[in-house]
């Protein structure tokens, strides 16, 4: 029965043939430890949406809740301090493991002719981790996460012109509160990560399509 199921999607995919391919690409004699930091940046964003993902079923992102509910997260509910914890970490190391990435793609060339778009990708998924950071560090609408957002959504208001309307439409109105969570829980949990996923579906085709840089 198996074997009729397959055949029956073989016909149809030629799901050998990609596997073939897959399985067939050879590694070039080069490739060191440090061109696997690209793969550890994609890892940890999968452990991201994953853990990010439990968390949703018990975070609240209102003003008056958030805090509560991440209390909740922490002390009440099964393994939630576990799942935050490696949600955390997971994060530091992201944006570790995209800054050394960065670094050693562009020391071995990886941007020039004709990897450019795979560069100007990679750039891209750069700022929307970083994007990640600042809209993950509010959430828990503490202290620490109050002042961050209050500071970071003021920083476009030195922008000539248009920069009361920037910090506006950030906030959601003219000062942190209510607008502002949603806005940021918004970004957090739908936005960046549908981005991300966007960028990441152009990034790792050309990157397959071009080979790896050669050595420093």
């Amino acid at each position: 029965m198996s074997v009729k199921v397959y055949d029956w999607f073989e016909e149809r995919l030629e799901i050998q043939a990609i596997a073939d391919d897959i399985t067939s690409k050879y590694v070039p004699p080069h490739v060191n430890i440090f061109y696997c930091l690209g793969g550890i940046t994609l890892t940890c964003f999968l452990v991201q949406v994953a853990t990010g993902f439990a968390m949703t079923f018990y975070y609240r992102p209102t003003v008056t809740e958030a805090f509560a509910s991440v209390q909740y997260i922490m002390t009440e509910a099964n393994f939630g301090w576990l799942i935050r914890s490696v949600h955390r970490w997971s994060a530091s190391m992201m944006v570790l493991m995209m800054i050394l990435h960065v670094f050693r793609v562009y020391l071995t060339g990886g941007f020039k002719k004709p990897r450019e778009l795979t560069w100007v990708t990679g750039v891209v998924l750069g700022v929307l981790t970083a994007s990640f950071g600042v809209t993950g560090y509010s959430l828990p609408w503490d202290q620490v996460g109050y002042w961050a957002v209050k500071i970071v959504t003021g920083v476009p208001e030195a922008i000539p012109v248009i920069g009361s309307s920037l910090v506006e439409l950030l906030r959601g109105s003219a000062s942190v509160g209510q607008s502002t969570l949603t806005r940021f829980y918004s970004l957090h949990t739908f936005v960046l990560p549908l981005l991300t996923a966007v960028f990441m579906l152009m990034h790792f085709p050309m990157i397959r399509k071009q080979g790896i840089s050669g050595p420093l």
